[in-house]
């Protein structure tokens, strides 16, 4: 998925497919890759020392709005893939992030998501200055 915001970090995580997201073929079932999805941008946010329970604690909730998956290739029962998250924007209630989901350099799957900073009713808030990047 293209964009032409820059990268302002990235975050490289392993993920090895587990039997239970594959349908009876071995094949990952596609909707096992938002999950995956989720894992890169919470590994990224632990990474560079946060984390969601803190950021909930503190009433900042992050939501999906957006989810763009382009498939290109099927991972599989116990592949060791790498996904590869990048912070596309973060501010000033909004983040944007795309992957790239590869094994062995070959590309499986790219996506983008956007997730808007919430109050506990459900209303935009302004990102803490933690989260603040671009």
């Amino acid at each position: 998925m293209p964009n032409d915001r820059p990268t302002l970090a990235v975050h490289d995580t392993e993920i090895r497919v587990r039997y239970p997201e594959c349908d009876p073929m071995g094949v990952a079932h596609h909707a096992t890759y938002p999950i995956w999805f989720e894992i890169g941008r919470t590994e990224m946010l632990r990474a560079r020392g946060g984390n969601y329970r803190d950021l909930e604690a503190e009433g900042v909730l992050l939501a999906v709005v957006r989810l763009e998956v382009r498939y290109r290739r099927p991972a599989r029962y116990d592949d060791l893939l790498t996904l590869r998250t990048e912070l596309r924007l973060a501010g000033p209630v909004k983040i944007e992030h795309t992957y790239r989901l590869s094994r062995d350099g070959e590309l499986l799957a790219e996506a983008s998501t956007t997730l808007a900073c919430l109050d506990r009713e459900g209303r935009a808030r302004a990102l803490p200055q933690s989260l603040e990047l671009g």
